[in-house]
């Protein structure tokens, strides 16, 4: 490793950091993590804060999760790499495929298709999705419908899916035939509806009222995330999800949970499925399978969509996609150590107190601090959205934002800006005691922004 002189002189010129802009980089470099522990990382001036953040939704184990650093290293020593495209394959992956198996069974899925992360794994699901109904008989099934405000990776696929126009305008024109609902987002949303249960209810009938417009025959799959995370942590009524898989169902059309962040165990529960209820027919998984400590996905796959590819017998079923590192055995190792200690520590129920506690804390946050316009969250992903006119409802300044990140971190939490949200998402093995770091710290950023 180079030495710490050299690193700061050669920050953010010579890489372009995803999400953000390069002029602002070189302007501001970002800083510089050096290492991590348990819930806590330092950065290269050697100032150790709580990770609010979880890497990126991801590091649901913490920093020392030594069992699957030591998968990693043993099979990196056993295999570190074979394909496992047609005629070969690997032991960890077989394994992983059992074990998902039975992870998601109450979720009503039952095989696996590998990938290297979750845009990947939304794509997978995108692809199959159409590729279902061609292989039903039903090639005029292509069109997609999502929500605004959601975040489906950066792929092209995914971006034409996605609800935000910060991941679209700048790529455009993206993939045709994609139309979005409104978000389920009491705080904002044009039916000027603050109730929960009823905003469920008018989109529900939106969407009935755009596939009579479009067609049912002609739409191939609805994509959601149960929890909207990247558009700012926005928790759909109970009655939501349920209301679209009933729509979906009368019209044929294909259910695709969006878990990349929701799968094990962030909302509190083992996916944000099971969380309302629902059984989607396509899940794409990511971040937390291998705790972050290896770049891999799964998309789950229902029996209902498994059943039409193996019973096929024509090259409609054949599988046309998948990546050089799908399965790859290290990660595969990795996802089961990984799964392993995340059932043992039963981090889900870790992440329902704690969330309950965050939650709290920020309500109080939001009850001293006016530039606090609303709280949100469930389980450890909450979000605090921050307002220069309450009454108006007035974005804060991006300043103003930037002032809140910087004195939280000096503070002793690292916590994510996007756009005038404060997005929490920590590791599920925090404790009460990091909660209240945490609110401590926010409480300070807050401060110095008023």
């Amino acid at each position: 490793m180079q030495e710490t002189n050299f690193l700061i002189d050669n920050n953010a010129r010579h890489v372009w950091h995803p999400m953000a802009h390069p002029a602002e980089m070189q302007a501001g470099p970002p800083k510089i993590i050096a290492s991590g522990a348990g819930v806590e990382v330092t950065d290269i001036a050697g100032k150790r804060v709580l990770d609010a953040v979880g890497g990126l939704w991801n590091v649901n184990l913490g920093y020392s999760c030594e069992p699957v650093k030591q998968a990693i290293r043993e099979q990196l020593d056993a295999l570190p790499y074979y394909s496992a495209f047609r005629g070969t394959t690997n032991a960890p992956l077989i394994e992983l495929s059992y074990e998902l198996a039975d992870w998601f069974a109450p979720d009503g899925l039952a095989r696996s298709f590998f990938t290297s992360g979750g845009s990947d794994s939304v794509e997978i699901c995108l692809r199959l999705a159409r590729q279902y109904h061609k292989i039903n008989g039903q090639p005029e099934r292509t069109k997609f419908f999502a929500l605004k405000k959601g975040y489906h990776g950066t792929h092209f696929g995914g971006a034409s899916v996605n609800g935000n126009a910060n991941f679209r305008r700048n790529y455009e024109p993206l993939l045709p035939g994609v139309f979005h609902l409104p978000a389920p987002y009491p705080y904002r949303n044009p039916f000027n509806l603050t109730g929960p249960a009823e905003l469920a209810q008018a989109i529900a009938r939106m969407f009935e009222d755009e596939i009579a417009f479009q067609g049912a025959d002609t739409i191939a799959a609805f994509i959601m995330e149960p929890v909207l995370g990247a558009g700012g942590v926005i928790v759909p009524h109970s009655s939501f999800m349920p209301l679209m898989r009933k729509i979906c169902d009368k019209h044929g059309i294909l259910l695709i949970a969006d878990e990349v962040i929701t799968a094990f165990g962030r909302t509190g529960a083992w996916s944000g499925s099971r969380l309302w209820g629902v059984q989607p027919d396509l899940m794409a998984t990511a971040k937390a399978i291998t705790n972050a400590y290896f770049p891999f996905g799964a998309v789950m796959i229902s029996p209902k969509v498994a059943a039409a590819f193996e019973s096929n017998k024509d090259a409609l079923g054949s599988i046309g996609s998948g990546y050089t590192y799908s399965g790859h055995p290290v990660g595969a190792a990795a996802a089961l150590a990984a799964l392993k200690e995340t059932k043992r520590l039963n981090v889900a129920a870790n992440a329902a107190a704690r969330g309950t506690e965050l939650l709290a804390g920020l309500e109080g946050l939001q009850a001293k601090h006016a530039l606090v316009g609303d709280v949100r969250g469930i389980g450890l992903m909450c979000a605090l959205e921050l307002v220069s006119d309450r009454a108006k409802k007035t974005a804060a300044a991006k300043a103003v934002v930037n002032t809140v990140y910087e004195a939280t971190y000096e503070a002793g939490v690292l916590v994510r800006t996007s756009g005038a949200n404060v997005i929490l998402s920590p590791p599920l093995i925090l404790t009460a005691e990091d909660v209240q770091r945490i609110i401590a710290a926010l409480d300070t950023g807050l401060s110095a922004a008023a």
